[in-house]
């Protein structure tokens, strides 16, 4: 499974001793390096072309229609116009919904939601997760607040004492599923909005607003962040963690059944894109706040992108400060009625899939939550690597370290055929190669633009053929694990059942190791590997060369990355030393080792030199 193609094996390609390895090697390491850090920003989708009608708004008010159906609290109230004698509470409190999977705590001022407590996650301190971050919302505003295109406006409706009424009689606490209606009035402006709650981690939310008695467009917001996004957080609060990594941001979107995402340093901020939106979200690694609007064809969405000044180092704050970005998102109706139904909680699969958005015939079977995990590119085999851990979890082994052990011994047996198959060509290869040399000497004297060495590739091709070897039978076992590696490290990267995932020494498969023992096992089992692997013809100064270097190259790049995907590569590098002990033992082994010993003595003059341990 992690297998790299082994440097120590012979070349195969028409050059003259190892360099074809060497070539090939670092080949294969420089494109791996790559696509593993780079894969994302090149196979990202473009942001969405908003309909040509639809461009940047910058007016204060909506449209002035108003939907004819419907007697909702939000309709029925805002409808008196610039009469209506002022409406405010007293006093400001806070009322606060509670259910199986959150608590939220919401105040009066600003109709706001102050906490977003999700009971089944932990953060670092391991209370329960607040999904508000407070640091991004006491700068940018909290969610559930109301976006207009005025600030002064956005001001007063955020620091305007609503009445309460509903379900609840006034503030307290209350169990759900509830309907809360907070109603403001002052100074020509007339807001009312409504809130139901169940008991899922879906909300529903109804708000209008109208000034002097006209509508304003104004949409529902999640404006900055979530609150696991721990690197926002000042390092005198901050409880410091080894491996912390940043989260990532995106906005995400669903137009007519497709879906498309776009990382945070594309996103433009405050930008109005009026679409049929089925959904659109804010979403950082494992948790989401995504926007069903009731009526896709009448939807607007302003994408909201500010940055908050972090440390370049999070363990060092005295270290250069460099802006992050912070992504929120608004979403409204274009009559200036908006309805929306508003999920926020983790991006956990099993939950996205029974999270429909309206469809266009108003009936909420429309596209699911699923895409808000983004596996990229490589989805058709992450999704299967996550359902068969998912179904070794929920079948006998309670604990995802060892789901990926399971999984990763699995794949090597079902991989060992293509390594042998490997082995049996790399054999015919050596066995072939005193012919193959023969053959580059009688044409060594040309120059590499000579047209006649077309001719020395043409008999080293029907000597191939006439033999039974393929050239290229080595690469089989890496074009099948490349894929299988990235899609493997997609999927562990973005699941938030590996968030704070227990395992052995390790407290959270999401973070790096943070006693980098699984680096030190990755650098020894491959370096072992390398070394008692049999390499006829290759040069024993690059096959040293070639043994350290490779181990410490690829220890050090999964010490940072996730936990799980170390497990699963320092697991599947310890079953490949096994195989290669016995494959040492075997037949094929003894003449790979016997062909290796008489090509590195006949090198050296005579002198045996060792070419790998059996």
């Amino acid at each position: 499974m992690a297998e790299i193609r082994n440097p120590n094996l012979q070349s195969q390609g028409t050059g003259g001793g190892g360099g074809g390895d060497l070539r090939s090697l670092f080949g294969i390491m420089l494109l791996t390096m790559v696509i593993l850090f780079g894969y994302q920003y090149f196979f990202k989708p473009k942001e969405p072309a908003p309909r040509p009608q639809a461009q940047q708004q910058q007016t204060t008010q909506a449209q002035n229609a108003m939907p004819t159906g419907g007697a909702s609290p939000v309709a029925a109230s805002a409808a008196s116009g610039p009469q209506t004698p002022g409406i405010v509470a007293a006093t400001q409190c806070d009322l606060t919904i509670e259910n199986p999977v959150y608590k939220i705590t919401l105040t009066n001022r600003g109709a706001e939601v102050k906490n977003w407590v999700l009971k089944k996650y932990l953060d670092s301190t391991g209370k329960p997760l607040d999904l508000v971050q407070q640091q991004a919302a006491e700068k940018f505003g909290y969610p559930l607040s109301l976006f207009t295109y005025t600030p002064a406006l956005n001001e007063q409706l955020k620091q305007g004492l609503y009445q309460v009424s509903g379900t609840p009689k006034g503030c307290g606490s209350f169990a759900a599923p509830q309907s809360v209606t907070f109603h403001y009035a002052a100074n020509g402006v007339d807001v009312v909005k409504t809130v139901r709650f169940d008991e899922s981690y879906v909300l529903t939310i109804e708000a209008q607003v109208r000034q002097n008695g006209q509508v304003v467009r104004s949409l529902v917001e999640w404006p900055a962040g979530f609150g696991d996004q721990e690197e926002l957080v000042p390092p005198s609060v901050r409880p410091m963690r080894k491996g912390q990594t940043f989260t990532t941001s995106t906005f995400a979107w669903s137009i007519d059944g497709k879906q498309d995402y776009e990382a945070a340093g594309k996103v433009s901020g405050n930008a109005t894109l009026d679409n049929d939106y089925e959904y659109a979200a804010a979403s950082d690694l494992y948790f989401t706040a995504a926007f069903m609007p009731a009526t896709p064809s009448r939807a607007t969405v302003v994408t909201l992108r500010n940055s908050i000044l972090l440390p370049g180092n999070l363990e060092d704050p005295s270290r250069t400060k460099r802006p992050d970005d912070v992504l929120g998102v608004a979403v409204g109706d274009t009559s200036g009625l908006t309805k929306v139904r508003l999920y926020a909680g983790p991006k956990q699969l099993e939950l996205l899939s029974t999270v429909h958005a309206t469809a266009a015939d108003g009936n909420t079977n429309g596209p699911d939550l699923k895409s808000l995990v983004q596996f990229g590119w490589l989805k058709v085999l992450a999704y299967p690597l996550y359902l068969a851990l998912r179904y070794l979890y929920e079948h006998g082994v309670p604990n995802w370290g060892w789901a990926i052990v399971i999984i990763t011994a699995i794949f090597n047996i079902i991989m060992f055929p293509t390594r042998l198959k490997m082995m049996h060509s790399s054999l015919k290869m050596a066995r072939i190669q005193p012919r193959v040399n023969a053959i580059k000497a009688r044409y060594a004297h040309m120059k590499v633009t000579d047209p006649r060495r077309a001719e020395m590739n043409n008999e080293m091709m029907a000597l191939y053929k006439t033999e039974g070897v393929n050239m290229y039978g080595g690469c089989l076992p890496m074009l099948l694990q490349t894929p299988l590696f990235f899609a493997l490290y997609s999927m562990l990267r973005n699941v938030v059942e590996l968030r704070q995932a227990h395992w052995a020494w390790i407290s959270d498969l999401s973070l790096a190791d943070p006693l980098y023992i699984l680096p030190a096992v990755i650098i020894v089992s491959m370096f072992v590997t390398q070394w008692i692997t049999p390499s006829p013809g290759m040069d024993p100064a690059q096959r040293r060369m070639m043994a350290f270097m490779l181990p410490v190259v690829m220890g050090f790049t999964l010490a940072h990355f996730a936990s799980g995907l170390a497990v699963y590569w320092a697991t599947s590098n310890v079953i490949n030393l096994a195989i290669q002990v016995g494959i040492n033992q075997s037949p094929l082994g003894r003449e790979m080792h016997d062909l290796a010993a008489k090509r590195a003595a006949k090198k050296s003059g005579g002198v045996k030199t060792i070419q790998g341990k059996r």
